[in-house]
């Protein structure tokens, strides 16, 4: 019977941290394209990787959407039909790495009980002590995503694996992951308004297999978090912030950013979206 209770109140937590923490993602249907080919790329949302549903283009929601390919920026937030999905075909013009960069927000109102059980959960008992005497009956909270996917067309040159697109929260790779060894360490940055985010990130490494493995980083003072390349699959770098709001909007706001591309060690290795269970795209 304690061990039941324990997968109850586990099971408890996961559903708490699925109602506050929605994940999104840009997933492509290929990482590793040829001159010619067209980029496909979906939003979706899901948890550590793991797709729950797709998420059409919301025009509303949206703040950017752009795509960076060598000296070439495209600005595409204006061009996509709204519940466009996937959320953009493209066809690049050039080998080399391109970089996708997508910011969307929405505010959600959250139940009173629910919200102080999420605080407590994840740390932030000062926010749930403060809040212990108030009688508000529901919360708002504001999300702000900051989402990134590299892809790369022919033999993956270039530098826009590391280019600084201005977001409030940024994730900027220092090494060109397509040009990464077995065993190599990759290092990355994370910024909040500009400034050095020192705190905890996560890596997740989804396999062919559907296998995801979690990773707790940490960034240092600088901002820099290194991780080694162990695997073939999709990689995410994530990170996440928390705090009252200082705008009117909202009572409490989150900023999430991630980074997703792909490694591999051979050329038949696995990279596509249905090899790696997204869906029936090949």
């Amino acid at each position: 019977m304690k061990h039941l209770y324990l997968r109850i109140a586990l099971l408890f937590v996961f559903f708490v941290l699925m109602a506050f923490v929605p994940d999104h993602f840009l997933m492509p249907e290929h990482f590793f394209l040829k001159k010619g080919d067209t980029l496909s790329l979906h939003l979706l949302l899901g948890e550590n990787l793991s797709k729950d549903s797709e998420v059409p283009y919301a025009a509303k929601q949206t703040t950017k959407l752009m795509v960076y390919e060598g000296k070439k920026t495209t600005d595409l937030s204006k061009t996509i039909k709204n519940n466009a999905v996937p959320l953009l075909s493209y066809r690049p013009e050039n080998n080399g790495l391109i970089l996708v960069s997508l910011n969307n927000n929405e505010i959600n109102e959250i139940p009173r009980e629910d919200f102080m059980t999420f605080l407590t959960e994840q740390g932030y008992d000062n926010i749930a002590e403060k809040l212990k005497n108030s009688n508000a009956l529901n919360f708002t909270e504001k999300y702000n995503r900051y989402l990134k996917t590299l892809v790369t067309v022919g033999d993956g040159g270039g530098n826009d694996y590391n280019k600084i697109v201005g977001d409030d929260f940024e994730i900027t790779l220092k090494k060109n992951p397509y040009k990464l060894n077995y065993g190599e360490d990759l290092t990355a940055t994370v910024t909040f308004k500009g400034k050095p985010y020192e705190g905890p990130v996560w890596l997740y490494i989804k396999t062919a297999s559907g296998n995801v493995y979690p990773q707790q980083l940490s960034s240092d003072a600088s901002g820099r978090i290194y991780a080694n390349i162990s695997r073939e699959g999709i990689y995410m770098i994530r990170a996440t912030k928390f705090e009252a709001s200082k705008g009117k909007d909202a009572d409490y706001e989150s900023w999430v950013a991630s980074y997703i591309f792909s490694f591999r060690n051979h050329d038949d290795e696995p990279n596509t979206y249905k090899e790696f269970g997204f869906g029936d795209k090949h």
